[in-house]
């Protein structure tokens, strides 16, 4: 079956290429068959009960540098009566505006199949969400207050703080037993959000990786282990780290098992979960990355097996 597909994501002139998943993901529906347009989440309008984006049509997709896509001219996209499939694929930061992008999509799901579902990516953002698992993850803290971050601290030793809507590995600070810079940091974090923020017990076996494990309507595709560059903790690929070829262990398909049923009935079919030494720390349900880098060393179809799982609700 043939489907009209819109993709809401960041600026097709500044993808990488090489290791893009959402890249990926339109280039097998082009070898599908399947027409796609482009739009950025800025360009939602709702006007008399539509929801529509000057959308670009898609005319080509290849892996060439500087010569990567070509599109036609922008159209008026009605998201409810011209598409059968949106695709919210724009990165993070997940704040206001990613949330009332959400909010408009919703208005379009009587007629249009969005993945992933957008009240679903609303209410499970990486960081909150996770905390229905408790039982897999390290101990975590989540305050504003420098009194409750110290007692933690004191408690395990070595901690880390990260903000609570912040991606790619950003603003990841590892505090050691003897760190004198909580005071510092509890007062950055104030000063520059207005939520709280996470603090968890250190995991010193995240030297030997952070597991990125990518779950297509609620089963495991595949993972890879993001390995920090020297000095670091931070495993992201787009903070430094490189990727290794994995296999999954009894206690992450245990939590596989438990997460794979829930994410598939919140209709959150393109998930990426996180885990260090079998500790879940984030459920990436924004705009999770990886694939390319676990096609290349498992020799699967990621992309593909997104495809299916969409066709088949598309029906």
């Amino acid at each position: 079956m043939s489907l009209r597909v819109a993709v809401q994501m960041d600026p097709l002139e500044t993808i990488n290429i090489a290791g893009d998943s959402t890249f990926a993901i339109m280039l097998s529906a082009l070898r599908r068959g399947h027409s796609l347009w482009h739009y950025q989440a800025g360009d939602l309008c709702y006007r008399n009960g539509r929801v529509t984006a000057p959308a670009r049509p898609i005319r080509k997709l290849q892996r060439v540098a500087g010569d990567h896509f070509a599109v036609g001219d922008p159209v008026a996209l009605d998201l409810a009566d011209d598409v059968d499939v949106v695709l919210m694929r724009q990165d993070p930061p997940f704040d206001l505006a990613y949330i009332t992008a959400t909010h408009l999509l919703e208005r379009v799901q009587h007629a249009t199949l969005v993945v992933n579902d957008p009240a679903s990516v609303r209410n499970a953002p990486e960081k909150l969400f996770v905390l229905d698992y408790a039982e897999f993850m390290p101990p975590t803290m989540i305050t504003r207050r420098l009194d409750d971050a110290r007692a933690f601290h004191a408690e395990h030793g070595e901690v880390v703080v990260k903000p609570l809507y912040g991606n790619a590995g950003s603003a990841v600070f590892h505090v050691g037993r003897n760190d004198a810079n909580l005071a510092a940091l509890t007062e950055l974090f104030g000063q520059v959000w207005r939520e709280p923020f996470m603090v968890q017990a250190f995991l010193p076996d995240v030297s030997k990786g952070d597991k990125r494990i990518v779950l297509i309507d609620g089963k495991v595709a595949g993972a890879i282990n993001r390995l920090p560059k020297e000095g670091e903790i931070r495993s992201n690929l787009a903070a430094g780290g490189r990727a290794d070829a994995t296999e999954l262990s009894p206690r992450e398909v245990e939590i596989c098992d438990k997460l794979g049923p829930d994410l598939a009935a919140r209709g959150l079919l393109f998930v990426g979960i996180d885990v260090i030494a079998g500790h879940l720390t984030e459920i990436n349900v924004t705009s999770p990355t990886g694939i390319v880098a676990i096609d290349n060393f498992n020799g699967t179809d990621t992309p593909a097996m997104i495809w299916d799982a969409i066709e088949a609700k598309a029906r």
